[in-house]
């Protein structure tokens, strides 16, 4: 689902892009080398920081500072994903304020899955493509053997973020690179990075008053709270595209994993968003947990949220299909 690759439309690649004109995608060594670069520092640094903080476990186990500062930090980014990246900047399922929409975009920069043009880009090509030659995180184009889901599902989760072709942003987010308070943030995207670490860092130092707060707040604030919402977001490439339900005939092969939906703010009804892109609400219903879409209807309840797209339950009873049909559809 997520992009990791940060520098789509600012210094040497302006003009590439132009010149790119009507490309769907970009294949240069020099991006794949930044891919790569972005790929050691965001995806595989925030392992063996997450290592690190167990191993000093029996040293210096996290205290309430630590855990709240993970937890905070864990749902500032995350919303700022869900919520922002996603349903904002990519579907344009609500509106907000400038300043809301900066906020956001900077909170889903503390992610550390790139930057918010780049992100949108990367997911428009997704839904363009999903599950189809093009489509750069399916785990569905590897072949029908189990050793083939097996690769499939290692290329979706993590290994597709090395190096890929990169969706021209003129071609996937021209909305976007016309904002220039997005442009902005995004050309400070290392800088919200560092921010995420920093502050947990610096509120557990205050608190504890040691450098070893400092210490903690970093790995538990930033390293473990980047890992394991990684894990999250990775998934809906991973497991929502392998098994789960399906209620809807969708050209992709996206699925449903309810139990999740808790752990990465709703985004688990995957296969719900694939039917309904269009939609804030990724549940559709009331009853199912979408944190994501309970934050847009906070924003509107205090005046920061308008025009929240939501499929009529008459919309949505006429897509829908029986278990049976759904996977008769999805065989052909």
């Amino acid at each position: 689902m997520t992009s990791h690759f940060e520098q789509e439309y600012q210094s040497l690649f302006t003009e590439e892009l132009a010149v790119a004109g009507g490309k769907q995608v970009l294949n240069d060594p020099y991006l794949h080398r930044l891919q790569r670069r972005h790929f050691y520092l965001f995806d595989v640094l925030p392992l063996f920081g997450t290592l690190a903080a167990l191993a000093l476990l029996a040293w210096r186990p996290p205290g309430v500072p630590e855990l709240l500062a993970c937890f905070a930090m864990w749902v500032v980014s995350g919303l700022g994903i869900s919520a922002g990246y996603h349903r904002l900047f990519a579907h344009r399922s609500w509106q907000t304020t400038r300043g809301t929409q900066t906020l956001l975009a900077i909170a889903g920069a503390m992610a550390g899955q790139g930057s918010v043009i780049s992100w949108v880009a990367m997911h428009r090509r997704h839904h363009e493509r999903g599950d189809r030659d093009g489509d750069m995180h399916s785990p569905n184009l590897h072949g029908p053997g189990k050793r083939d889901k097996l690769r499939g599902f290692l290329h979706a989760h993590f290994t597709w973020m090395i190096a890929h072709p990169y969706p021209n942003v003129l071609r996937y987010a021209p909305d976007l690179l016309r904002e220039r308070h997005l442009v902005s943030v995004g050309r400070r995207y290392y800088t919200w990075v560092a921010l995420g670490f920093v502050l947990p860092a610096l509120a557990c130092a205050l608190l504890e008053r040691s450098w070893g707060g400092l210490l903690s707040g970093f790995l538990w604030g930033g390293m473990v709270r980047m890992f394991m919402l990684a894990q999250g977001i990775w998934s809906l490439n991973s497991f929502c595209h392998l098994i789960g339900r399906r209620c809807f005939v969708t050209r992709d092969r996206s699925r449903n994993i309810g139990w999740m939906a808790p752990l990465i703010f709703g985004e688990s009804w995957h296969h719900n968003h694939h039917a309904f892109p269009g939609s804030a609400s990724f549940g559709l219903a009331w009853y199912r947990i979408d944190p994501g879409f309970w934050f847009i209807r906070l924003l509107g309840a205090l005046g920061l949220a308008w025009n929240i797209k939501v499929p009529s339950r008459e919309q949505i009873d006429a897509r829908t299909v029986t278990h049976a049909a759904s996977w008769s559809a999805d065989s052909q």
